[in-house]
């Protein structure tokens, strides 16, 4: 029985995962889903250092050293790091699983005797490819995790950077890590040979990722999840660690299925996106062609008269108000509205924000009723029923240009019907288009009023007015 608890101990901290994804598809039950996790997670950790074997006081010195390097500034980073910045911590947390795996790939192609899968040079076939995969999938997940954190943290542009022949590049690197892997397979097992693997996995995670645009983030932020996840799983393999497989296939299989909802959310193929960025050469071409066509510009007076005799209205939240940092602001807002009788509800396209859930996530912060909040499909045929549509910082999920413009960049992707909306009131800095490169024809709509500002600053304008 002893030498099988180990096992019984990695399914149980198995199941919590699984009950964990669970508990974070929805918000209601998204706290209770962190509390399955954490805890599978300190039964694989506890039960990891049990079955360490003959060990003596430098080695646990030296592990419960690591321990502590990651556990206090992760602990002190996830009490100090606002919503906003969520998505880019993600980021840099993906970059760093894929590190992790990168290092022990390298650990046991060095030392593979101690990892009992054979001898320097000798390493057994499965076991290649398994920390040759490990490696190479860490080493994609790495570099473009530092990527897409540079994009959501302003340090690059938002913009495609599309390098020339970047698909046949791109073709070659995966296919000359395939050729290394073979190699590694049949002829001698050289460290410089897996040394080639890992620098060219790094350059290809970059080349991965530099073409894609701000408007494909959330389809970024999954899919690194997803690789880090079979990073992890590949890895395991190695270690022989049955929680470390089962954690990386939950990982990478929920990742990938994620994409695949974000994409559908865009209309989009997974690898059109994945190969070319949003809207790619057109959709640089067109912005900011339209910013002197003539639009209504209203202040937080009109806007608070506006709303305040109306019915309904329906609360578009977007990338603007995660960067003002407004949600607290626009909840006021909403609390006043309320007041005076009006009837409130959010819309949440699926790829608003730079992650799967970010718009949900600050609302959810800022204590908005989750009953409130509607997904596109289920809210889109209310807007004909709506007084007005505030929409605050949302551009291309919002532009009508996907249904009718053939020629543009987000042509076909699903959009929120605002436009249908009695009155569209836009909270937004400027004209400038959106992260996907085009000019919204919302803009100058007729029934549509400019609000142009900080959207914090706006929200606290319109409730002093109410």
């Amino acid at each position: 029985m002893a030498e099988n608890l180990p096992a019984l101990l990695y399914v149980a901290s198995g199941i919590l995962f699984i009950l964990a994804l669970r508990g974070l598809s929805s918000p209601e039950t998204a706290r209770e889903g962190n509390r399955f996790g954490m805890i599978g997670m300190v039964i694989a950790v506890i039960t990891t250092f049990f079955v360490l074997e003959n060990k003596g006081f430098g080695t646990w010195f030296l592990i419960l050293l690591a321990v502590a390097l990651g556990a206090v500034p992760g602990a002190y980073i996830a009490r100090k790091i606002p919503m906003t910045a969520m998505p880019q911590l993600v980021a840099a947390f993906h970059s760093l699983v894929g590190l992790a795996a990168v290092f022990i790939a390298w650990a046991a192609f060095l030392a593979p005797a101690a990892f009992g899968i054979g001898a320097p040079g000798e390493i057994h076939v499965q076991s290649v490819v398994e920390m040759s995969l490990g490696a190479a999938i860490g080493a994609i997940t790495f570099s473009g995790s530092i990527i897409a954190f540079l994009k959501l943290n302003g340090n690059m542009s938002g913009k495609p950077i599309l390098l020339p022949f970047r698909h046949a590049v791109n073709l070659g690197f995966g296919l000359f890590i395939l050729l290394l892997i073979g190699m590694l397979m049949t002829f001698e097992q050289s460290s410089t040979t897996f040394f080639l693997l890992t620098l060219a996995a790094f350059i290809l995670g970059f080349l991965i990722i530099v073409p894609i645009g701000g408007a494909d983030m959330p389809v970024v932020v999954s899919m690194l999840n997803s690789y880090s996840g079979w990073a992890a799983a590949g890895i395991g393999f190695t270690l022989e660690n049955m929680a470390l497989i089962i954690t990386g296939a939950l990982v990478g299989s929920s990742g990938a299925i994620l994409s695949y909802i974000m994409c559908k959310g865009m209309n989009r193929s997974f690898i059109s996106v994945i190969l070319g960025g949003f809207g790619g050469e057109d959709a640089t071409a067109g912005a900011g062609a339209d910013e002197d066509r003539p639009v209504k510009q209203g202040s937080a007076e009109d806007a608070a008269f506006i709303m305040k005799n109306a019915g309904k209205v329906i609360i578009v939240p977007g990338y603007g108000m995660a960067v003002a940092q407004a949600q607290h602001a626009l909840k006021e807002m909403v609390d006043s509205l309320k007041e005076e009788g009006v009837e409130i509800k959010y819309a949440i396209h699926p790829v608003a924000g730079r992650m799967p859930g970010h718009m949900n996530v600050l609302l959810a912060e800022a204590q908005v009723p989750y009953d409130e909040v509607f997904e596109l499909e289920d809210i889109n045929a209310e807007f004909r029923t709506a007084d007005v549509a505030f929409v605050i910082g949302a551009n291309d999920v919002t532009n009508p240009a996907a249904k009718t413009d053939k020629a543009s960049p987000i042509y076909g992707m699903p959009i929120l019907d605002v436009e249908n909306a009695g009155t569209v009131l836009f909270v937004k800095r400027s004209m400038a288009a959106g992260y996907a490169g085009v000019q919204n024809e919302l803009f100058f709509r007729d029934n549509t009023m400019m609000l142009f500002g900080d959207a914090k600053k706006m929200c606290e304008g319109i409730v002093k007015a109410l």
